[in-house]
């Protein structure tokens, strides 16, 4: 299982980040950095776990530093949420994953269907991600505890081809799924549902 919580740290860069720059980010256990693969989104992503709440006070500091150490490559400021850990179709053995590519998934669910999408996501979402194991390291689902986005984020970590990987949430079958969380469990407008793939840095 992977840590209790998990900070997601989205730094939007003016610029393709410098060598000289990207050297500097150190990838510890607890600590990966990413560079965003989607057309148009030029942006930095930074995973922190920690196993207790209380251990964010010991790193606020160094949080606040990275804002300052940026300044001259950042478009705008560091957006950042802070995630609980709810359930994995398919666990990380690692508190962060330590994969080629990871993909954030993000759904907002309306709060009086939320038991309902967790009983119906098992039965649809997480049936693909088992049948895909080839394809997929793990799949961990967590919900948002501090955020201006609100809802549940998946983080999905995998090698190798990214078509490969995406043809199983993009055929018809998945489609169809889609189509019955939009009916049924997705609010928020344009926001309440994006996906994201990242490559380690």
């Amino acid at each position: 299982m992977s840590s209790n919580y998990v900070l997601v740290s989205r730094f939007p860069l003016k610029n393709n980040i410098s060598t000289d720059t990207l050297s500097s980010l150190k990838n510890t256990e607890s600590k990966r950095y990413y560079l965003c693969e989607e057309p148009g989104v030029n942006e930095l992503l930074e995973l922190r776990s920690f196993n207790d709440i209380k251990e964010i006070s010991w790193v606020e500091e160094e949080l606040d530093s990275m804002f300052h150490n940026f300044a001259d490559v950042l478009s705008a400021d560091i957006r950042r949420e802070l995630l609980k850990f709810v359930e994995s179709p398919i666990d990380n053995e690692n508190d962060l994953p330590e994969t080629e590519y990871i993909q954030l998934r993000h759904v907002e669910v309306p709060a009086h269907n939320y038991q309902q999408y967790r009983q119906w996501r098992d039965e649809t979402i997480f049936n693909v991600v088992r049948d895909n194991k080839d394809k997929i390291e793990s799949f961990e689902a967590f919900h948002s505890l501090i955020s201006g986005v609100p809802g549940v984020m998946f983080i999905s970590a995998f090698n190798g081809n990214k078509d490969d990987y995406k043809e199983p949430f993009t055929n018809a079958r998945y489609k169809e799924i889609i189509q019955q969380a939009g009916d049924n469990y997705i609010t928020g407008g344009n926001e309440g549902l994006y996906t994201r793939i990242y490559r380690a840095c």
